[in-house]
């Protein structure tokens, strides 16, 4: 297993991000100023990216792993090497939909419920998103000190 830090052609591995983020402009406003890493274990299974909001604040962006290739650890993997990147003290935030997916991984990964905002789903994206059986309406943060 590897894991990259993608400088370049970030916009190649679009088909990724798509997964956990279903709009091409969405991504586009953090993408650039975002660092990538892709995990490579025989091959692309999964990728993140994080953008620095603060002082000691960083934001996973988008985390997302090839469908035939979850519940491997893979994601789990790539979040422990991003906190091992920043320095103790940093806090590490996500902002997901409330879903019945997601939110439990994010907890057991060691994050904790910080606060929602209401519907945005509904008003940024041009169609519903459902996860899981449930529409998306709230962006739910949740956030780890490391």
């Amino acid at each position: 297993m590897e894991i990259k830090h993608i400088t370049h052609h970030k916009k190649d591995f679009l088909d990724l991000l798509l997964l956990a983020d279903e709009s091409e402009e969405m991504i586009d406003r953090y993408l650039d100023r975002g660092e990538m890493f892709a995990l490579y274990d025989q091959g692309l299974k999964s990728i993140c990216v994080v953008t620095r909001e603060g002082q000691r604040l960083y934001e996973i962006k988008n985390l997302a792993t090839y469908p035939a290739y979850q519940r491997r650890g893979y994601a789990r993997k790539l979040i422990e090497y991003v906190e091992r990147l920043y320095p103790a003290g940093t806090t590490l935030q996500v902002g997901t939909g409330d879903s019945p997916l997601t939110v439990p991984f994010y907890e057991r990964c060691g994050f904790r419920y910080s606060h929602r905002i209401p519907g945005f789903f509904v008003q940024h994206y041009p169609h519903p998103i459902f996860e899981g059986g449930r529409q998306l309406i709230d962006m739910v943060y949740l956030t780890k000190d490391i």
